[in-house]
């Protein structure tokens, strides 16, 4: 299914760069179908473009960039739907004293996280110089966000990125260098997201590694039902500058 172009201004600039308050880019040219349409695989569409109202348009309504293997851009929306609820996050012991080994940042070296999670050597990469570009567009707008994981000695050991909406925080990657250095990202992430129960961060699929981390899936329904509640609330402070 390749989407519809919707008639748009293709001349309109986004803002500038980092502001207070995250900067609404232009709308969309593109319109997206309801996700129930998606294909069994979880595709909603293929085509559009990067843009950053094309971006938050989808995640605004359940739906998430990947390309595939080929190299076509396609649109997201799994069913069932990973989610981590956050009163569910699992630390272990050992993480725990991970947590106390290193220092957590935010939105300090957002362009080195993307590009570590990108790394061509790492298996089932799909972060492409297009992804890389739009989302650090996206982040110089005020919507992407890293959480970096660094050591004593000044140096990035781990960390994930992703788009913060209201209450919503679609987490696209993490990395590590060091044994824990994404899961701490990950506690530093959810502790930073607040206690607010229709806070909702989305992992999009239920790996066995995010499912030991708390991680659950849902489904379509209800990933659209608490996305709805979610874009209501709010964006956390740790993400508001």
């Amino acid at each position: 299914m390749i989407l519809d172009h919707r008639v748009g201004d293709k001349n309109a600039k986004p803002g500038g760069r980092f502001s207070i308050v995250a900067v609404e880019p232009p709308p969309s040219e593109w319109s997206f179908p309801h996700p129930d349409r998606a294909d069994e695989n979880g595709i909603v569409g293929t085509g559009a473009d990067l843009r950053p109202g094309t971006i938050l348009a989808a995640y605004r309504n359940g739906i998430f960039p990947m390309p595939l293997q080929q190299g076509a851009l396609a649109w997201w929306s799994p069913d069932p739907r990973g989610v981590l609820p956050l009163d569910a996050l699992k630390i272990s012991r050992s993480l725990r004293k991970s947590c106390a080994r290193y220092e957590i940042r935010v939105d300090t070296a957002f362009e080195e996280v993307i590009v570590s999670c990108g790394d061509p050597h790492r298996p089932h990469g799909w972060i492409t110089p297009d992804i890389l570009n739009a989302y650090v567009r996206l982040h110089e707008l005020g919507w992407a966000h890293s959480v970096e994981t660094w050591s004593e000695d000044n140096k990035l050991v781990g960390g994930l990125y992703g788009v913060n909406i209201g209450g919503l925080f679609a987490g696209e990657s993490m990395f590590h260098r060091v044994t824990d250095g994404s899961k701490v990202a990950l506690v530093g992430l959810v502790t930073r997201l607040g206690d607010n129960p229709d806070t909702l961060l989305d992992v999009q699929w239920l790996t066995p590694h995010l499912e030991s981390l708390g991680a659950i899936e849902i489904d379509r329904g209800d990933y659209l039902h608490r996305l709805g509640l979610a874009l209501r609330l709010p964006a956390p402070t740790a993400f508001s500058r």
